[in-house]
């Protein structure tokens, strides 16, 4: 599994909900994410086979922006 970082604009729990729902609806394992809100960068960590584009498509459908960090 690849371990991927994704900046978010991400604000609280409940925006952090929401990412996480939509990730584990689409095969993300509930213990495969994460969501920094501590970090400026509201960074999302992800464990997953899926590509960047994939997990991007994702967090954006549930209405958040995601960039890829490298």
């Amino acid at each position: 599994m690849a371990t991927q970082k994704f900046k978010t604009n991400a604000k609280c729990g409940g925006c952090s909900s929401k990412i996480g729902a939509a990730l584990e609806q689409n095969g993300v394992p509930a213990g495969g994410w994460s969501l920094d809100l501590e970090n400026p960068e509201k960074l999302l960590t992800v464990n997953s086979e899926m590509t960047s584009d994939e997990i991007i498509r994702i967090v954006t459908g549930a209405g958040y922006k995601a960039e890829e960090v490298r």
